[in-house]
């Protein structure tokens, strides 16, 4: 390790314009407290709708005052050690979440923040913790049972196609919504059993004529008329959970005057849920270990989008291609 400085992103303003918000800005490196580890980041997930609505302190469990780091996930390679250091060495690949820590060339973190992983990889950045998210989701708040018709939402994203694979392993019927044939293809090679792209087909109409009993449980992230449409066509007891709503995240929300939605819910004894993984903290430990396993064993497909993004001066660029929805799986920066 050579490099006496790095480079990170920071927010140097709230604004609703994730550009105008952010700021590049050279640091030194520091070395390790005696818990610590210093660890070189490879790659970082891109997390567009998180990194906009916290630009905006529109993130109502996160009280920041800028300037503030950005970036959550990481995956990297230990460099320094702090004395007190036990379960780690040097080269270690390891994962972090910890806020702030990802949009950067190098992070200090507390020994016991980080995971150990194989290898410093894309693709185990994806299942930590986008993929954790899905499965907590889906079984902790979903109550995802077997032989249910499960329809995912954004199917081809990062967390998207994780939860496809999901619900499939439990032993599910599993519809995929996607915007592009590209999205299709992938959503095909994971086994999804009906794919709706809307662009050429009617959501509420496909779900009316084919699934006229309704849907028993919904992963949705997108919004707008797609939560709509989902939460008209819950079966009995069905299960809606609220994983995100990217739609609104780069635009101003939606004012909407329709019947209340418990007019919708009442009859069908269904429920809409939502799902915020700081919440469900107490999983995470078991769900990665889990997830893990599933992937070094081949039950579980990663799928990390083609487009190359490079170095913190590509994050901008990075969150602005997600929110677009063009993304097939997760989107990550390289360093």
């Amino acid at each position: 390790m050579n490099a006496k400085t790095y480079k990170k992103l920071i927010a140097k303003q709230l604004n609703h314009d994730f550009k105008s918000a952010i700021e590049i800005v050279e640091v030194p490196i520091s070395k390790p407290a005696y818990n610590e580890l210093l660890i070189q980041n490879k790659f970082a997930g891109v997390n567009g709708g998180f990194d906009t609505l916290v630009c905006r302190g529109d993130v109502p469990y996160v009280n920041l005052i800028p300037p503030f780091d950005l970036g959550v996930e990481a995956v990297g390679k230990v460099v320094a050690v702090g004395e007190n250091v036990k379960d780690f060495q040097i080269d270690d690949a390891v994962i972090t979440t910890a806020r702030g820590g990802g949009y950067r060339e190098y992070q200090l973190v507390d020994a016991n923040l980080a995971v150990k992983v194989r290898e410093a990889t894309p693709e185990v950045l994806t299942l930590i913790p986008t993929g954790v998210s899905a499965l907590v989701a889906l079984e902790q708040v979903g109550e995802m049972k077997s032989n249910e018709v499960v329809l995912v939402t954004a199917a081809a994203g990062g967390t998207g196609h994780i939860a496809v694979q999901l619900a499939k392993l439990a032993g599910n019927h599993v519809i995929g919504t996607c915007s592009s044939e590209a999205k299709a293809d992938l959503l095909r090679e994971l086994g999804c059993d009906r794919i709706i792209n809307y662009r050429t087909e009617n959501l509420n109409q496909v779900l009316k004529q084919e699934y006229p009993n309704g849907i028993n449980l919904i992963f949705e992230c997108v919004g707008k008329a797609i939560f709509d449409t989902c939460v008209e066509n819950l079966a009995v007891r069905g299960r809606l959970v609220v994983v995100g709503f990217i739609s609104e995240y780069a635009n101003n929300i939606e004012q909407i005057t329709q019947p209340r939605i418990y007019h919708q819910l009442f009859w069908k004894a269904a429920s809409v849920r939502a799902f915020l993984m700081p919440h469900y903290k107490e999983y995470m430990a078991e769900v990665r270990d889990r997830l893990l396993n599933l992937f070094y064993t081949d039950k579980l497909k990663v799928a990390v989008d083609p487009t190359q993004f490079q170095g913190i001066e590509s994050i901008p660029e990075a969150v602005e291609y997600l929110l677009s929805g063009q993304n097939c799986g997760k989107v990550v920066v390289r360093f």
